[in-house]
């Protein structure tokens, strides 16, 4: 489809959805008009409280509203956000946060005739015992589990013990679901009247039709000049639920941003090696970074559905070109993952190869698999859901030519989580997609204490060496000193083909060339502080 086309569908498209884009007109002068950002959210949004931040739907609107004790930058350093310092014991069980005394919640009566009041420590500690309360069952509680206890010492000092050591908390409390709330939220409703202390204060939410933010006058932070931030007046977000539609309103100028790969427009945005298409460049830009998602194939390792010969999960280590799987599938967004589990960007990556493509070996394991087995041709049976249907094919294909018999399953992707979870599911499309900065984020999907349905090993994989290196590095502060142990780990996982790596997935933004300030981060993280237009 030419551009002209896709200018004519959207004319037509954009009759019928204006008003849901332009939600702020009738409130704004001409000059604020400008400076609104506009983006669709076509899976909506189910909530605006941050103990319910699991999505990135969720995520993107919730960031906007408030802060937590601390934040990553955009090379994910932990930073000082409503905490400018904080101090940890020697042995790493008392957390001492030291807050701003120049933080306002978002105005509101509720605070009394003049509708302010200053965050204080008393309000953390009400935000994040509540993550734990069993009534509200937010699934950010697991924050929460190593918590010994929470208590404020005074108006501007949190005090938080754990019950044992635990090097990533810290970046644990930059997660959304530690947002702080005011103490009074309990008596309000979050649908109607969310109150943080963020950039952004909430206006007005229609379900199903667009969501309304407006500039916090009384944000604490300025930039390096000295300038209040946020540049923007507003933040409108709509909610056109296909993502064709989304497009054509993104190629008409009226969204400013569009994240991610998408069959509805990845082969006319994009060429075949993640350039942005040349017909776009003098209005659109492309941005890319690598992602922590790790896109991977799942082994059981224990039960029925084991395969429990180390030769044939190696085999389909080696029997598929990652590279060719990203460059005609995803149009060469992303890494090929052959080298390690842990993903492009964290400390622990390793960047030996372990897994090049090489169909002559891939051959030779099977063949000495059916050597041992009486002629035995190995079977393997591949779950996935139908968004992944064209890699499980990709990797269908290859494997055959291996001598590999498969047999790809397609299935719901709730049935295919609970077949996981027990050991069902002989092999399974799967990602993970880190909570926190740290490596051990992803490691913990090995140790066998996590075992599933209790805990997200769902491969059953179980080594004592890897445990004891597991348990060993939960006890070292020093994130330059657990990276060692980081990659001992890593190697066991990947010698052992414990799961087959496919890539390390990239953030990829597209906006107009009039969006200045949006940076780009691998948690993909919506940051609209600094964003202004020219």
């Amino acid at each position: 489809m030419n551009k002209s086309s896709l200018k004519n569908i959207g004319y037509i498209l954009f009759s019928t959805v204006i008003f849901l884009l332009f939600s702020c007109q009738n409130e704004l002068t001409p000059e604020q008009e400008k400076l609104v950002f506009r983006y669709n959210e076509h899976a909506n949004i189910t909530s605006l409280d941050p103990a319910f931040a699991k999505d990135q739907r969720n995520i993107w609107a919730v960031n906007q509203l408030y802060n937590q004790l601390v934040q990553l930058d955009d090379s994910l350093n932990i930073i000082p956000d409503l905490a400018k310092d904080w101090k940890i014991s020697k042995e790493g069980l008392q957390y001492d946060f030291y807050l701003r005394k120049d933080v306002y919640f978002h105005k509101d009566k509720i605070f009394g005739k003049d509708s302010l009041r200053k965050m204080e420590a008393k309000d953390v500690v009400y935000s994040l015992k509540r993550l734990s309360d069993p009534d509200l069952a937010s699934p950010g509680s697991w924050v929460m589990r190593n918590v010994e206890n929470i208590s404020a010492v005074n108006d501007s000092t949190v005090q938080i013990k754990l019950t044992k050591a635990f090097p990533a908390f810290l970046g644990l409390l930059s997660m959304n679901y530690c947002s702080v709330l005011p103490e009074e939220m309990e008596e309000l409703d979050f649908h109607k009247n969310p109150i943080g202390t963020g950039a952004f204060k909430f206006k007005r939410w229609e379900a199903n039709e667009k969501l309304v933010f407006r500039k916090n006058e009384l944000y604490f932070e300025k930039d390096e000049k000295g300038n209040p931030l946020p540049y923007l007046e507003a933040v409108s977000i709509s909610f056109l639920p296909e993502k064709q539609s989304e497009f054509m309103q993104f190629t008409l100028g009226n969204l400013d941003f569009m994240s991610g790969l998408d069959a509805a427009y990845k082969d006319e945005l994009l060429t075949s090696t993640g350039k942005l298409n040349p017909k776009y460049s003098e209005e659109l830009k492309l941005k890319k970074s690598p992602y922590l998602n790790m896109e991977y194939i799942g082994i059981t390792l224990e039960g029925e559905q084991k395969i429990a010969d180390k030769s044939i999960r190696k085999a389909l280590n080696y029997g598929f070109s990652r590279e060719n799987m990203i460059t005609y599938l995803r149009n060469g967004i992303g890494y090929p993952a052959e080298n390690s589990f842990i993903p492009k960007g964290l400390p622990g990556h390793n960047e030996d190869s372990v897994y090049q493509y090489d169909i002559k070996k891939a051959k030779s394991l099977i063949k000495s698999y059916k050597e041992k087995n009486n002629g035995k041709t190995p079977k393997i049976e591949l779950a996935t859901t139908a968004q992944y249907l064209d890699i499980c094919e990709f990797l269908q294909r290859e494997w055959q030519k291996i001598g590999v018999d498969v047999k790809v399953e397609v299935m719901p992707a709730s049935t295919l989580l609970q077949q996981r979870s027990v050991a069902k599911l002989q092999t399974f499309r799967a990602s993970w997609i880190a909570d926190y900065p740290d490596a051990e984020n992803y490691l913990s999907l090995f140790y066998s204490k996590n075992f599933s349905p209790n805990g997200p090993n769902y491969t059953r994989f179980s080594s004592a060496k890897y445990d004891k290196l597991y348990e060993k590095s939960l006890v070292i502060p020093e994130l330059e000193n657990r990276i060692a142990l980081y990659q001992k780990m890593d190697s066991i996982v990947m010698n052992e083909a414990a799961v087959i790596p496919l890539y390390y997935d990239e953030v990829v933004r597209f906006t107009g060339k009039k969006i200045k300030g949006l940076g780009i981060n691998p948690q993909n993280l919506l940051d609209l502080r600094r964003v202004y237009k020219e």
